[in-house]
């Protein structure tokens, strides 16, 4: 195969030297007056007079903060499935159909033909900076894994496509990038997990690898696999694709994960390198190591908003954005994009660590909190705690789930059940406490609420933690139909009936 490493190199060098001179603020400035241009003589756009907006403050004072629902309701329905010159001028040609990880309803996410070239730079500026941390890389030298859902696509309308975002991707691989890419259209199809991962996995083995990139928990679920298709090669990445020099990994907090994934990639020369897609847009990825921070793609087709968390459900929110974000706040993320998003609530809570350039971690989503008990807890809280634990038991968490259990009768507490699936055989009984303490521990540190509640143990019980044999997570995404690259394990389990059955099912009784 061709090496285009070299060619490839002078687009970096390019890139990132811009990259390193831009200002955010004002690229940021320029995106936004770029995008109300664009859109001006759209139904959105006259409706919300983009002509007459001189400035960011102008256009937060015409256009109110909006979620998915409002947006369908008021703009999309009454034409969907064919969007033309409604919020984005021109055609709509694909629907990224997604599910979320909070209601559980199929939503219609529109991809411009603008974002699907978006989506495409930003692909590219994942190897931009992998390259300017290794100057010597040839990561082009072979072939690029993405482990993403089903790429089959529904035809709703003539020229009208819906899929997973992966399945809009494959779709539209320029015919240069074709030759780099794995699996082959014929595997990237398949709608059958089980039957994909084995297939793709079986045919992987005899290629020249040189990235692969998914989801954290399917990627380790999907490296097991690999070993019981290989129970010779051993278990590390290395034992599969010795020439493996990028993972990259998006969608869920890593942090849980990092020590699996620090064992698997022993003797391995792969770095790992964080990006934050969404069916939205592309927000964010590392331009850094791993835990700096995500750099916000300031100059591609997105511009972006930032109300503090506390204030989101408030009559007025304050609506800040690249000028004027402050480092430490906890802020909801909105954006308005090349696809016809208007200061649309993206669900996703995000803190800065740095603003210039701006720098961001993903804190959780805004609905992935847990406050049966007014204990106020956020995905950050939640997930540092089981990295904590894990940390401290000396456990390795393949996934979990939690959701709080009330009291069934007066003089018993009601408190959080943790279902966990752990690596490396059947839990002891001391690390199961000594994991139960720990999240205990972290939760009290870092969250004065749930401290409180916690306090005499009179307000909420002790964490109970709920092993799940080996398999329990895959197999209770497939009963739901969302087995796949391109779903998430929910993290907080709102509704008591689907905590139930994941229950039952770690318990053995299916």
């Amino acid at each position: 195969m061709l090496d285009a490493t070299p060619l490839f190199r002078l687009y970096a060098r390019q890139r990132g030297r811009a990259l390193d001179r831009q200002d955010p603020v004002e690229a940021q400035r320029r995106q936004l007056m770029c995008l109300l241009q664009r859109a001006a003589q759209t139904r959105f756009g006259r409706d919300h007079d983009f002509a007459r907006i001189r400035t960011v403050e102008d256009f937060q004072s015409a256009v109110p903060l909006r979620r998915y629902e409002e947006m369908w309701e008021g703009w999309w329905k009454a034409v969907f499935p064919v969007l033309k010159d409604v919020s984005w001028p021109g055609h709509i040609p694909y629907l990224a159909a997604t599910s979320g990880t909070t209601t559980g309803r199929t939503k219609y996410i529109p991809v411009s033909r603008e974002m699907v070239r978006a989506n495409r730079r930003a692909a590219l500026d994942i190897i931009v900076h992998h390259l300017r941390a290794r100057p010597y890389s040839r990561v082009l030298g072979g072939l690029n894994f993405m482990l993403g859902g089903s790429t089959a696509m529904e035809q709703l309308a003539p020229g009208v496509l819906a899929g997973d975002l992966s399945g809009i991707a494959a779709n539209e691989i320029p015919a240069w990038a074709r030759p780099f890419y794995y699996p082959p259209p014929d595997l990237a199809r398949l709608s059958d997990w089980a039957e994909k991962v084995d297939r793709m996995g079986s045919a992987s083995l005899e290629l020249d690898i040189r990235t692969i990139g998914g989801t954290a928990s399917w990627l380790l679920l999907y490296f097991d696999r690999l070993a019981e298709l290989a129970p010779g090669r051993g278990r590390r990445a290395v034992d599969f694709y010795p020439n493996l020099e990028l993972l990259v990994h998006g969608g869920v907090n890593f942090s849980p994960y990092r020590p699996a994934f620090e064992w698997m990639l022993e003797g391995s020369h792969a770095e790992l390198r964080e990006v934050y897609p969404a069916s939205e847009g592309f927000v964010a990825l590392a331009d850094r190591g791993t835990g700096e921070g995500l750099r916000l793609m300031a100059d591609n087709g997105l511009f972006f908003e930032f109300v503090p968390v506390v204030e989101l459900d408030s009559p007025s929110p304050r609506r800040f954005w690249l000028e004027n974000v402050e480092t430490g706040v906890n802020y909801a993320i909105v954006l308005s994009s090349n696809a016809g998003l208007w200061s649309y609530i993206l669900g996703d809570t995000v803190r800065f660590v740095e603003t210039r350039p701006p720098r961001i971690l993903v804190t959780g989503r805004t609905s992935y909190t847990l406050s049966a008990f007014g204990e106020h807890l956020i995905g950050e809280e939640i997930e540092q705690a089981v990295a904590e634990a894990a940390a401290e038991s000396g456990a390795t968490v393949v996934d979990f789930s939690v959701g709080a259990v009330l009291s069934d009768r007066p003089g018993s507490l009601g408190g959080h059940v943790w279902v966990v699936e752990f690596g490396g055989g059947p839990p002891q009984e001391d690390m199961l406490a000594g994991f139960a303490s720990a999240l205990d521990q972290s939760l009290s540190r870092q969250n004065a609420d749930y401290k409180d509640h916690r306090a005499g143990g009179f307000g909420m019980a002790a964490p109970l933690v709920e092993p799940a044999p080996p398999g329990t997570f895959t197999e209770w995404m497939r009963r739901r139909g969302k087995l796949g690259g391109q779903h998430k394990v929910p993290r907080v389990i709102q509704d008591p009936d689907l905590l139930a059955g994941l229950r039952r099912m770690a318990a053995g009784n299916h």
